[in-house]
């Protein structure tokens, strides 16, 4: 029961463009390397799924040059044994020269080979100046200047992928923005710790983000997660009706906040378990400027 909350601020001039929390919950035992920068190509930076028939894929990721994805599983009580892995549909927008809208309707003609998925997809394109009143932004405009774009598709959604309007969103396991009583939760905190970015240093902000992801408290009732995965979940409906899941077996395994700011430098914080033990994590911080 992953969760993804977001700011998508493309105009930004000060402060944060696009600031990220997410978790990635799953079974403690699927091996998983955490977040670095790839040995292959140290433009890209992610966790890597290392299970048999699926390494190589992972759930987020960045790039150097700008790019971002992040993809949650639709909770779906019966799923394909033989469909392609979802975690390629990441790596591959980061490795591919392609912008995300035209990936997404790509990915949407074989959307059928898949289970259920959400994807988003980033460009951060052009560092941002100092703000210059208007004439900035209409200087932009006149020299066909591509700004920051975001793009969301559902393979279950029966829609074709958009491009996302600035705001705050949220994502789970269900689509963008089903109001599941976690999901709202999640994103009021989101919503009311971003909000005090521009009084809190970068450090304080990632650790109250951080804190909004290990939120345990339990949303209940939770009627609309458990009709959407019936049988499948009712097994553990309280535990993963919190922003952070944990059972015996399965739960939140990484916290990740990811801070871009209006100047291109972004922020990369992964809390991640270690050796499938709930009592030991490690927290892992990279810094890098956009090449753009």
């Amino acid at each position: 029961m992953c969760v993804i909350f977001f700011q998508f601020k493309p105009h930004a001039f000060s402060a944060y463009r696009f600031i990220l929390a997410a978790n990635r919950d799953e079974y403690y035992s699927r091996p998983t390397e955490p977040a670095n920068f790839w040995g292959n190509n140290c433009d890209i930076l992610s966790g890597l799924d290392m299970e048999k028939g699926r390494e190589g894929g992972t759930w987020l990721g960045i790039s150097k040059k700008g790019k971002f994805a992040a993809l949650t599983n639709y909770l779906q009580p019966v799923i394909s044994l033989n469909a392609q892995g979802r975690g390629r549909l990441v790596t591959d927008f980061l490795t591919e020269e392609v912008d995300g809208l035209t990936y997404l309707n790509k990915v949407s003609s074989e959307g059928h080979l898949y289970n259920g998925f959400n994807l988003i997809t980033a460009e951060f394109n052009h560092r941002l100046l100092k703000k210059i009143g208007k004439v900035l932004e209409t200087l932009r405009k006149s020299c066909d200047i591509k700004g920051d774009t975001m793009c969301y598709y559902g393979n279950k959604s029966g829609q074709e992928p958009k491009t996302l309007e600035p705001g705050i969103y949220g994502l789970s396991n269900s689509l963008l923005d089903t109001p599941w009583k976690k999901l709202v939760h999640g994103k009021k905190l989101f919503t009311d710790t971003i909000k005090q970015s521009n009084e809190l240093s970068q450090e304080n902000l990632v650790q109250e983000l951080i804190n909004v992801l290990n939120n345990d408290e339990f949303q209940l009732p939770a009627p609309d997660i458990e009709e959407q995965g019936q049988d499948f979940i009712r097994p553990i409906l309280k535990e993963i009706s919190a922003l952070f899941v944990r059972t015996s077996s399965y739960g939140t395994r990484t916290n990740t906040v990811i801070l871009v700011d209006a100047k291109g430098h972004v922020t990369f914080t992964e809390r991640t378990m270690l050796n499938s033990d709930v009592n030991q994590w490690k927290v892992s911080s990279f810094q890098f400027e956009l090449e753009i």
